[in-house]
């Protein structure tokens, strides 16, 4: 393994925890519709844990309400069950033929809770991140006694993984801010 080979290696797990966290942020409410929320919803579908986003057409109607229109109609009442199950915590109301969640407006304390969840999982995606480095710049060492680099070669292997990491931490900054931004938004 080359300090090029690291690189790639520690590039690779940095984008890998951006997406975790654009994932985990994606499933915190905004105060509208968004199919996201069913992510983490599964139902069983004969014998197996099926997500609700593949046994159904979600959409969203008027920015405020998720309309979840089942595949298999058999299955409807599946669903239902499971999203009241779930911790969404959103009233589902079936008309027979579609679901329907209807998100409500948050309230300003609610959304100072959501903040605060979002804040957390960015600082939990900032501590992936310099993880990922500490690995990585250990790995460089490890190099330069089995390798034989020179002092200056993994300084700059060290530098350039620095670099990665200051790049992904200014992703994740740029995230959080997004979402706070999102979340305040009455």
């Amino acid at each position: 393994m080359s300090a090029d080979d690291i690189l790639l290696m520690t590039e690779e797990k940095m984008k890998k925890a951006i997406a975790s966290v654009q994932y985990e942020m994606g499933a915190i409410r905004t105060g509208r519709a968004n199919p996201l929320i069913l992510d983490r919803v599964s139902v069983d579908y004969y014998g197996t844990p099926t997500p609700v986003r593949q046994m159904a057409n979600v959409s969203v109607q008027e920015g405020q309400t998720l309309v979840i229109q089942p595949y298999d109609k058999g299955m409807l009442g599946e669903i239902e069950k499971a999203i009241s199950k779930s911790d969404i915590s959103l009233p589902v109301n079936n008309d027979g033929a579609v679901l329907r969640l209807n998100v409500p407006a948050l309230n300003e304390e609610r959304r100072k809770e959501l903040v605060k969840m979002v804040k957390k999982i960015g600082e939990e995606g900032k501590i992936a991140i310099r993880n990922i480095r500490r690995d990585a710049t250990s790995d460089v060492e490890k190099l330069k006694k089995s390798e034989n680099l020179s002092e200056d070669e993994v300084k700059l292997g060290q530098d350039k993984i620095q670099k990665l990491t200051d790049k992904y931490t200014a992703q994740l900054d740029q995230l959080v801010g997004e979402k706070e931004k999102e979340v305040m938004e009455v």
